[in-house]
């Protein structure tokens, strides 16, 4: 009886692990990342009044240092992923936004649910960048004199539920989105 209840007093002192992760639910959140995310999100705030060129640099240098912080392996939470995906998200070529994707993958394995958008986000943009048609539905643009568009765009490849577990919203909702991006932002 004695062995029985040492043995469960062991088992309760093991750390908790993430459900379908293996990963500690306890890591470290990078205080520099969560800087760089809440600057790289502040300079996104009102499209309509964003210095393109100023946003340029100061993105190119937000990667730099991001790339740092990865290299340097001092990345380690979910959230520190999550926020490093968001600012190569904002690349320049296919291979930023490949490694968004990556990084993003890695924070929802560990245990960031919400980084399934910026994964979903990330791999339509690469795809769009390589010529090749994105599958969610996240990326739109507004080529000069024309309307908003999410072309290329494969919306037969993944049903609405696919885009749903994903964080992204169902085609209805996207079409409703591109046309008020229209009216707003024409």
């Amino acid at each position: 009886m004695n062995v029985y209840l040492v043995a469960m007093a062991l088992i309760c002192m093991i750390p908790a692990k993430a459900s379908g992760t293996g990963q500690n639910l306890h890591r470290t959140t990078n205080a520099e990342m969560t800087a760089i995310f809440t600057a790289d999100q502040a300079a996104r705030d009102n499209p309509a009044k964003i210095d393109w060129e100023a946003l340029d640099r100061a993105d190119k240098e937000r990667r730099a240092r991001t790339q740092f912080l990865i290299e340097k392996g001092a990345l380690d939470s979910g959230d520190d992923f999550y926020h490093a995906a968001y600012v190569f998200q904002h690349g320049d070529d296919p291979a930023d936004f490949l490694k968004a994707h990556a990084l993003a993958i890695v924070a929802v394995a560990r245990g960031k649910s919400e980084a399934t958008w910026i994964a979903a986000a990330t791999l339509d943009r690469y795809l769009q960048n390589i010529g090749q048609p994105q599958i969610y539905g996240t990326q739109f643009r507004h080529p000069p004199k024309q309307k908003w568009t999410q072309e290329p765009y494969r919306r037969d490849l993944l049903p609405d539920a696919v885009r749903k577990a994903s964080g992204v919203p169902p085609l209805e909702e996207q079409d409703k989105q591109r046309e008020d991006w229209e009216k707003a932002l024409p």
